[in-house]
């Protein structure tokens, strides 16, 4: 798992007006587009790193990249660009995603935490943090096997 990756990207301008630029990574078989220029380059550059999140996610070969002289170029006006991405900060941002959960709660607890002013997202995430001792996100991404729940036991041994 590499810190810095570069992926040569072939930019395709518009073929009319109102059209957009397409871009397409041809190591990795995916592709994105933009209304403008920077938007493309922009998306290409999301694409990349989200691309290359999942491949390591899923524990995947990351290809290596092709030497920019060796792509062929197929229509008139495209070009390529090296996108470059440091996945330390793409790890780290997503390990930052916030995920929506659904709690239940009795109606007396919610209507004084509602009158008291409590911010409910905060004061679980807090909570969790002083259960669990985890005090900041975790910056591997490797997927962690699924544990079980606090509250269930160990199967006894046969």
């Amino acid at each position: 798992m590499a810190d810095r990756y570069i992926f040569p990207a072939i930019f395709y301008p518009p073929e009319q007006e109102g059209f957009d630029y397409c871009v397409l990574f041809p190591d990795l078989d995916v592709a994105t587009q933009g209304e403008t220029l920077q938007q493309a380059l922009d998306m290409a550059k999301e694409l990349l790193e989200l691309t290359l999140y999942g491949l390591e996610e899923d524990g995947e070969k990351i290809p290596t990249a092709t030497d920019p002289s060796k792509i062929a170029l197929d229509k008139p006006g495209a070009f390529i660009s090296l996108v470059s991405v440091h996945m330390p900060l793409v790890r780290a941002e997503i390990a930052q995603h916030f995920v929506r959960k659904t709690v239940t709660l009795p109606k007396w607890l919610n209507d004084i935490a509602e009158d008291a002013g409590v911010n409910f997202s905060r004061s679980l995430q807090t909570a969790l943090r002083l259960k669990l001792d985890a005090s900041e996100p975790p910056v591997n991404t490797k997927p962690k096997q699924k544990k079980r729940r606090l509250s269930e036991k160990r199967p006894k041994p046969a």
